[in-house]
């Protein structure tokens, strides 16, 4: 078998978390935030459609991370994406970053919301 290294140039790769934090591109984020391959900062959390939003036409998918378990996010911040043409995929937030971390290896379109885990 032949491994190799993903490399992500310079894209904002999730490299760790823990309880309240993020570690992104060598940088600790504390509390919610926002991920993009160009960016990483605070997020404002479920209610917060602003910057989400502000990634129109240059994401096709957003992961929204719902901390330690799988939860509901609100139908007016779901609906307010996908009017846009964003599609949300609700996850707990490891799964959503190991998925993130995935799909901008393959150089998808991709960010990710996170409330951090416990």
């Amino acid at each position: 078998m032949r491994l190799t290294e993903v490399t992500y140039g310079s894209a904002k790769a999730i490299e760790g978390y823990g309880p309240g934090f993020f570690r992104v591109a060598g940088h600790v984020l504390r509390g919610p935030c926002l991920i993009t391959p160009w960016d990483a900062g605070p997020w404002g959390g479920l209610e917060d459609t602003a910057g989400p939003l502000s990634l129109v036409d240059r994401i096709d998918v957003l992961f929204v991370g719902t901390g330690s378990t799988i939860a509901h996010v609100p139908q007016a911040f779901r609906a307010a994406l996908e009017g846009q043409g964003i599609g949300v995929e609700v996850m707990a937030s490891p799964t959503a970053a190991r998925t993130y971390n995935v799909l901008l290896g393959e150089g998808r379109r991709v960010a990710v919301a996170l409330i951090p885990v416990d």
